[in-house]
C-alpha cells in the first residue's frame, strides 16, 4: 500500500472534516386534522392520520415500573 509522503496538518485535516458536523435542527409539519407537530413522512401518532389517508395506528403500551 502506498504511504503518505509527509503528516497530513492540522488545518487541512480539520478542514475535511468540516463536513461532518450534525444540523441540530429537525424538520417538523403540522397534522392538518389535529394541528399537533410531526415528524414529516410519518403518521400522526395523535389522530393516525397520514397527509391525504387515513391509517390505522396502534398506540404502544407504557412501560411499567417494576415495583418491589
Amino acid at each position: 500500500m502506498a504511504e503518505p509522503k509527509r503528516k497530513t496538518s492540522r488545518a487541512r485535516r480539520d478542514n475535511r472534516r468540516s463536513h461532518h458536523a450534525l444540523n441540530k435542527t429537525l424538520n417538523v409539519v403540522t397534522c392538518a386534522k389535529c394541528g399537533k407537530t410531526v415528524k414529516p413522512h410519518t403518521t400522526c401518532e395523535n389522530c393516525g392520520t397520514y397527509p391525504k389517508r387515513a391509517k390505522k395506528v396502534v398506540k404502544k403500551p407504557e412501560k411499567q415500573e417494576n415495583k418491589k
